[in-house]
């Protein structure tokens, strides 16, 4: 293997196994902060070593163990300053592959999975809804702050501040970074499934950047999603949510076309779409269903899981129940309020009942302070303008969208929508 071949494995390494090192790390270290440095110490200690020795058959246990070792060294360094420190110290004392079962035993808990634990701590009922949200996608979902402020229709400085204020809350807390039991666990749920959702979204419309998606954070999201779900098996909400991530990613590989471009929803190729995920969504929906009984009882999850699953359902885009859909906006407006939902409400009224519809409900939110600068809004209103045949004003709105938008293929995406208007 070549030097450049040996400095992309690496590279490719640490992003995947980034967010596992800081979860398995800060339940050693019991600190978010310092548990992001010791894992860019294993990127250095990687760098120094894999370009002599190469890259080792399990590339993520050796960053791990390597981590670890920085964090034993500490810990040794600082005294053992806590009675859980003083407990594995002395367990040390043989070789370090019994240290390091020592310490995965120590941090094991109930869910099996580190990540999860770093996930609840970062969703505690001492932070603000927004400091969760954000610390999480910032440690767990690996996104970059200006990401997270355009996830948030915030700003960066505003998201840079709530991560800094949460992980020092955190640490002043003394938390175990462990995922809590019983009531405590459902208190948390919601900011959890929230954050969930924020991390697959993120994957599947990449806010910046070239690329349009991000497969690594659905599939991340995916993943937490079904072991909660396996771990809460009655719980509506936990099967909506995981429902609506698994049929929204079986649309993954028809979103872009060859040459990289956004194809919108209703010129994709469904025969791609991936039935096996469909047939999981429609399954963990359908439990969520049987659960809450009445629609009216549905939580926000579950009703757009049965949105998702309008489209999952109908075997071309002519085949597709609008109607429908726009009734389930309509209920799930009264259940989670939100600009985006009324946004979203808009487009279906417009496919179910005319352009026209969907402009009057767009005029209505059109001034809300959180849509000034969502490019969605304003492509939403090119579209349903040039549906209308209201040309020019089409054009318009897409060149404002494509303004807007930070993705690079969005934008191109945009624009040529706004040159088929001449």
């Amino acid at each position: 293997m070549t030097a450049g071949e040996t400095l992309q494995a690496i590279e490719a390494t640490f992003r995947i196994e980034r967010n596992r090192l800081i979860a398995g790390l800060a339940r050693l270290v019991r600190d978010i902060d310092r548990a992001e440095e010791l894992a860019q110490d294993a990127l250095v200690i990687a760098l120094s070593e894999w370009p002599r020795s190469g890259v080792p058959a399990n590339p993520g246990a050796w960053l791990m163990t390597a981590a670890k070792r920085r964090a034993i060294d500490e810990i040794r360094r600082d005294a053992m300053r806590t009675r859980k420190h003083q407990e594995i110290a002395r367990e040390l004392d043989g070789a370090f592959e019994d240290v390091t079962e020592a310490i995965e035993a120590s941090m094991s808990d109930d869910l099996g999975d580190e990540l999860l634990g770093l996930l609840f701590t970062a969703c505690h009922p001492m932070l603000s809804a927004d400091a969760r949200a954000a610390l999480t996608l910032r440690v767990v979902g690996g996104l970059t702050t200006d990401e997270i402020a355009r996830a948030f229709l915030s700003n960066e400085a505003t998201i840079a501040q709530r991560i800094v204020r949460a992980k020092k809350t955190i640490g002043a807390a003394g938390l175990d970074f462990e995922a809590p039991r019983d009531a405590e666990r459902a208190a948390r749920l919601p900011s959890v499934l929230e954050v969930i959702y924020l991390i697959f979204n993120e994957g599947y419309v990449a806010t910046s950047g070239e690329d349009l998606v991000r497969p690594n954070l659905c599939l991340e999201a995916q993943r937490l999603g079904r072991m909660l779900a396996g771990l809460m098996p009655e719980n509506a909400e936990v099967l909506g949510l995981l429902a609506l991530m698994e049929i929204q990613a079986s649309r993954l590989p028809t979103r872009i076309g060859p040459d990289g471009e956004l194809i919108p929803l209703t010129a994709q190729n469904r025969a791609r779409w991936d039935q096996l995920l469909i047939h999981r969504g429609l399954d963990a929906l359908a439990r969520a269903e049987a659960l809450t009984g009445a629609a009216n009882d549905r939580g926000p999850y579950a009703l757009q899981a049965a949105l998702a699953a309008c489209h999952a359902r109908a075997r071309s885009a002519a085949d597709t129940d609008w109607p429908r859909i726009a009734a389930l906006y309509d209920r799930l407006r009264v259940v989670m309020p939100s600009p985006v939902v009324d946004l979203n409400r808009a487009v279906a009224h417009s496919m179910a009942f005319g352009p026209d519809a969907g402009l009057r409900l767009i005029d209505e939110i059109a001034a809300t302070a959180a849509l000034r600068n969502y490019a969605p809004l304003p492509a939403a209103r090119g579209d349903f303008l040039f549906r209308a045949g209201r040309l020019a004003e089409a054009r318009s709105g897409f060149e404002a969208a494509a303004r807007l938008t930070r993705n690079a293929r969005e934008a191109a995406f945009l624009l040529a929508r706004a040159e088929a208007c001449n």
